[in-house]
Formats: C-alpha cells, structure tokens, sequence
C-alpha cells in the first residue's frame, strides 16, 4: 500500500496541534485525537473484543506519548446492539478484554476513552429477533430506511418505539457500562449521540414523531441524551464523560441541514451543557462532526454540506471541543481551526493506515494510503499491518 498520491502534507508541529491541553483528569501532550473507527473485528458470540489483534492494534495508535484514544463504540448492552462483530462492554468476559487493551494505550502514557454505543433503529432487526431482543427506536411511525422496514416485518420485529421504562432501562444499562469502562481502566467515556444512531434519533425531528415529554419540542426531544449525561456525570464524574454530537449529519436518515431548526436544537444541547458546566459539572469535551462529512461512507470530498458550520458551538459551550472530518488531507484548513485555543483534531481513516500519524502531522510526512476492503474485514490484514513512516521507507514506499 503506497503512501498517498497527489497530495502535498505540511508541517502542523508549529500550531496549537502541539500545544498540550488538559482533557478531564488527563493532560493530553498534544491535540490529535483517535477518534472512534468501528472495525468489526469482535467475536461472536458474546461481542468480546478480539483476543488476538485488538491490543496490538491500540497499542500501536497511542505509541506517541500523550495521545488522545476514543475507542470504536461499545455496545452497552444486548439490547443496544444488533451487529454481531462489534465489542460490548456489559459482561465479565469483555471487560477482561477491554482491560489489557486499555493497557496497552497506557504503556505508551496515552489516554483512553471508550465510546458508549446505542444502536436503535440502526441495528438489524432479524439480528436482533434471532437473539430475542425488540428492534428499538425513537418512535414506531418511521422507519430508517424501506429495506430495514421490509427486515423487519419478515423477522416478525416490527420498530418499538421506546416507552419510558424503556427509557429508564437504557439509562441504567449506560451507567453500567460507563462504571464498566472505568473499573477496565478508562479514562473516560464518549456518549455517541451522532451519526443517526439511538440518542441522535431523539434529537432529530425526522426520527422523533414522539408526542410525550421524549417529542415534539426541542427541549423534550433533547431530555433522553441529556438524561444520560446527567447519569452519568452522577455515576463516574463530569470530567470523565464526554459527548459526541453531529449536528449536519445525513448518516442513517438523520435530517442534517435540511431541518430548518437543526442549529437551534443543538444549540439547545450545547447551552445545556454549559449550564451543568456553571454549576460545576462541565464535561470533559463535546466531540463535533464537521459539515464536510455527512455520511462516514462516502470518500473525502463527497457530501460536504456547505450551508452551514459548528461555529456557533463556540459561542456556547466554553470547553473543549474536538472537530472531526476530513482535516488529514487539508492541512491548512486545520491550521485554521486550531487558531482557536479550545480546538482539538480528530483524525479518522487515516489512523487507521498510519499508526505514527502523530509524528507525521508534526513533521509533514507523507501519509500511508488507506484500503477501504479492510475496514470491516475479520483480519489482521489492514488492521495491524500499516507500517510507520520509517518502514514503509525501508519498503521503498518512497520511490513508488
């Protein structure tokens, strides 16, 4: 695999990107932050985390001391899942795993962060009905899409819209995994509330046609993300709870920026936040994704959404913020975000093809090419194989 062609890296080891920043309890020695990368290589069943590659593959990633890793997502419990090669973090058995990669991450003196993950209506619901589990959802009126609608209706497990036990439940199983989390020896933990998936669901107007206190306003269609915030600020402290939102995204049937109100329901989140943040319980971070991706499947480039950017965020919430999309290719545009002295970088596919990527942003290297066909395959291959930058020059990667 080559290193990328047509591409000119410069030199960021002169910006904020390596300044230090403290980060809840850690003290982070520079910005680049790993950002979650679903890689489907847990075992099934039982979602254990992969004994074989898992630890090596983090382990790699955080060998600049310092680093910030926010693990791929986690299922909370079964009943948040519905892949069958994604890690969990309720039982005994993942927790023992989770604990030696967590280790690994802290032999390099880096930073571990593990993502709670929801699926909701994202899941697959025939999944889902083999283990005898609801297909769970915002409200039962939409689907995400008509083949998960057909999917559902042939594995007799039609969309359950969730009733407030349901909500309650959720709740509970998330502090369970964020108490898990910390006893394996996280840092802390991320709250995925992004990318279209069972908290995002609540938040956004498409998904969410509730008419109780979980719908219809903006306030109410925020009490699920920020109940959970709340739990979990109680269970294991706001400076080890951070969250991830995607106020453009489009990934999993979310509205974007087609939702005229979309801004001012986030800003709503966001103010929230900064209000539990006056009263002395600011959290850790609050993750962004960027309008220049709107679909983690599309290339660089495509589905950028120009009509709008996270900027408002600033005005609002007065901690730190991590801005993901698409900046390890634009190397200027992320000079220009790292003006602000509260920004960190999240740095995505390509951590996953360099595991030195630190020292390659800091000095202007050239970047390993990525192979996408790896991504989600049930391998070693294009998961702990990428070579650091002075490898791939003694493979000649340089003179391709």
């Amino acid at each position: 695999m080559p290193f990328v062609k047509d591409f000119e890296p410069i030199p960021l080891g002169d910006t904020n990107l390596f300044k230090p920043i403290k980060i809840g309890n850690t003290q982070l020695a520079h910005r680049v932050v790993m950002p979650p990368l679903t890689r489907m290589r847990a075992t099934h069943p039982g979602n254990v985390p992969n004994k074989e590659w898992i630890a090596e593959y983090y382990g790699q990633r955080a060998q600049r001391p310092g680093t910030m890793i926010i693990t791929e997502g986690a299922f909370i419990s079964p009943q948040a899942g519905g892949y069958d090669n994604v890690p969990g973090i309720w039982s005994d058995e993942q927790v023992a795993e989770w604990k030696k990669i967590l280790l690994a991450i802290h032999a390099s003196k880096s930073f571990a962060w593990v993502q709670l993950w929801s699926l909701g209506w994202a899941s697959f619901p025939d999944v889902l009905a083999r283990d005898g589990l609801r297909y769970d959802c915002a409200c039962d009126e939409v689907y995400i899409n008509d083949t998960l609608q057909d999917t559902a209706k042939k594995a007799n497990n039609p969309a359950h819209s969730l009733s407030k036990e349901d909500i309650k439940q959720y709740v509970k199983e998330y502090i369970h995994a964020a108490e898990n989390s910390i006893a394996a020896g996280a840092d802390g933990v991320e709250i995925h509330s992004a990318n279209g998936y069972l908290l995002n669901q609540f938040l956004d107007p498409h998904s969410n046609k509730r008419t109780d206190e979980y719908g219809g306003s903006i306030e109410n269609r925020a009490r699920f993300t920020l109940e959970v915030v709340d739990a979990l600020t109680n269970a294991i402290g706001a400076e080890r709870v951070g969250l991830r939102l995607s106020p453009y995204g489009t990934f999993n049937s979310m509205s974007g920026g087609a939702e005229p109100d979309i801004v001012s329901q986030y800003a709503y989140v966001l103010g929230e936040l900064e209000r539990r943040a006056q009263a002395g319980k600011r959290l850790a971070f609050v993750h962004l994704v960027e309008p220049r991706v709107t679909n983690p499947l599309l290339s660089e480039g495509e589905g950028e959404y120009t009509g709008g950017t996270n900027d408002f965020a600033y005005s609002i919430w007065k901690g730190a913020i991590i801005k993901a999309g698409n900046f390890a290719l634009h190397p200027n545009i992320a000079r220009e975000e790292l003006k602000n002295d509260r920004t960190l970088i999240g740095y995505g596919r390509f951590f996953i093809s360099n595991p030195d990527l630190v020292d390659r942003l800091e000095k202007g290297l050239p970047l390993n090419k990525y192979d996408r066909s790896t991504f989600y395959t049930m391998s070693a291959e294009g998961y702990t194989d990428y070579p650091t930058y002075d490898e791939a020059v003694e493979l000649g990667w340089d003179k391709n």
